[in-house]
């Protein structure tokens, strides 16, 4: 069966390649009028959605609004209920209560959104009300007439007063920001239409425009510029020249391909050198990362070392010295970029022992990495580093100190590894830098170790993985997720 009778996209696709040159440029043509009539009702569609900005202004002013009201019945509602204690008023306060807290819950709380002024008012607000809520329960849950009952009753007036009177703060800071936004926004909502519709015009005439000017000259030109491209596909960037005449676009087009043809060959060039420099700036930096024991942990250490030789049998001395020895061959001379898990978790063994002699029982270490993953390759010098990072940024500080947890696992398939420690933790600001750094690569900002360790992830496993969890008070969960085939 003949394929050119087929209708629709199918008979298109098929009917296209066997095309000549002029023919592609009418359907081309065609096409680009059809986008731009697109892109005009696309724009036009936009306009409309922007319209939806407008129904959320007018839903932060309801919920503002609705805050007001529920603060307002609670009020009402628990003066009734702290008064008679009946079942019906008890039942109008705890839907009047719900219905606060609801409004209190949904209120918007972006700083990027909603602006300074909203933000400080709606944390003063949820600040308020959770102080209230703890006040007002225990109050309730109090005897009547009590010591100190009248006294705790007016302090919740007050409370309640403030309340409503900070949403009704909120609710004029809303409608004032809907209002300056609607200000800003309604001119150019009415000036998009319009735009969309002379540029698209314009764009249709310039599309015909191009249809003729293609017919005339761009023919023999682009052929002989394609031909030129293939050779230059396979890498012969020797071809010879197509000549450029006159001064018009066609011309410029030639002119354009052939000094980017140059830039290309230079380009190519200069890729091979920073391949090279760049393999050549691992190694520095995989070095760098091995030579930068702490002074101060080996000053700690051998001082240590020689105090505990005079105190005690020679035994802990030697399994000490032992433990350093091995640490000390491994960093200097280690050259593979990769080792098998088994033989880093035994760098970390011989590190941790060194440290809890230093901290003794305020030190603890665990791992939990099942057989079927210590052989598996990871990167070089990647695990030690983070163990340090917890040590000297997360338990060191605690008076007492702390637990470090590694466990590996294979999933989904990839060697999974979290190096997890139950230190001071991170500030939710201070987290974000910290993940801003490692992204943009500002080792500054992050420290030689963890940097190095997230660049050397990500470029050499193409699914390779490195996240930081932590929270205040709680720890820092370091997570790597490496390539097992690697």
């Amino acid at each position: 069966m003949d394929t050119m009778g087929r209708p629709g996209l199918g008979r298109f696709k098929n009917r296209f390649p066997g095309l000549s040159l002029k023919q592609k440029m009418r359907w081309i043509s065609g096409l680009a009028a059809a986008v731009v009539v697109l892109s005009i009702a696309g724009t036009l569609a936009v306009s409309s959605f922007g319209l939806l900005g407008f129904e959320k202004i007018l839903d932060n002013n309801s919920r503002g609004l609705n805050l007001w009201k529920a603060a307002g019945e609670e009020m009402r509602t628990f003066e009734t209920y702290a008064a008679d204690r009946t079942e019906k008023s008890r039942a109008a306060y705890e839907t009047a209560r719900d219905r606060t807290e609801e409004a209190v819950a949904q209120l918007p709380f972006d700083y990027q959104k909603i602006g300074a002024k909203r933000y400080a008012r709606t944390w003063s607000i949820r600040n308020l009300y959770e102080n209230y809520r703890e006040r007002r329960d225990r109050f309730l849950a109090a005897p009547r007439g009590g010591e100190g009952y009248f006294e705790e009753l007016y302090a919740l007036n007050r409370a309640q007063t403030y309340l409503q009177s900070y949403a009704g703060d909120l609710e004029f800071l809303t409608v004032e920001d809907g209002t300056r936004r609607y200000e800003t926004l309604r001119p150019l909502f009415a000036l998009i239409p319009g735009a969309a519709v002379l540029f698209g015009a314009a764009a249709v005439a310039g599309v015909r425009r191009l249809n003729r000017t293609a017919d005339q000259n761009l023919v023999r030109p682009v052929v002989e510029l394609a031909r030129d491209s293939a050779r230059i596909a396979a890498g012969d960037f020797d071809g010879p020249m197509v000549k450029a005449l006159g001064e018009d676009e066609i011309a410029q087009l030639i002119r354009a391909f052939y000094h980017m043809k140059g830039a290309t060959r230079g380009y190519i060039a200069a890729l091979k050198d920073k391949h090279e420099a760049e393999k050549q700036l691992d190694a520095v930096r995989l070095q760098m990362l091995k030579n930068q024991i702490n002074p101060h942990f080996l000053f700690n250490t051998l001082n240590m070392i020689a105090s505990m030789a005079q105190v005690e049998d020679a035994a802990t001395t030697e399994q000490m010295i032992t433990a350093m020895s091995r640490l000390f061959r491994y960093n200097l001379k280690s050259t593979d970029s990769v080792m098998p898990l088994e033989r880093e978790l035994k760098v970390v063994s011989d590190y941790m022992y060194l440290q809890q002699m230093r901290f003794g029982k305020r030190l603890r270490f665990t791992s939990d990495c099942p057989d079927d993953t210590l052989d598996h390759l990871v990167p070089s010098f990647a695990l030690q580093p983070l163990v340090e990072n917890a040590i000297v940024h997360g338990i060191s500080a605690q008076k007492e100190g702390g637990k470090i947890h590694i466990r590996a696992r294979r999933a989904d398939g990839r060697l999974w590894i979290w190096v997890s420690d139950t230190g001071c933790g991170m500030a939710e600001e201070r987290l974000a830098q910290i993940r801003g750094a490692l992204a943009a690569g500002d080792e500054k900002a992050t420290g030689v170790g963890l940097g190095n360790i997230y660049r050397r992830i990500h470029a050499m496993y193409p699914d390779g993985e490195m996240e930081v969890f932590s929270r205040a008070g709680c720890g820092t969960v370091i997570q790597l997720a490496v390539g097992v085939g690697r």
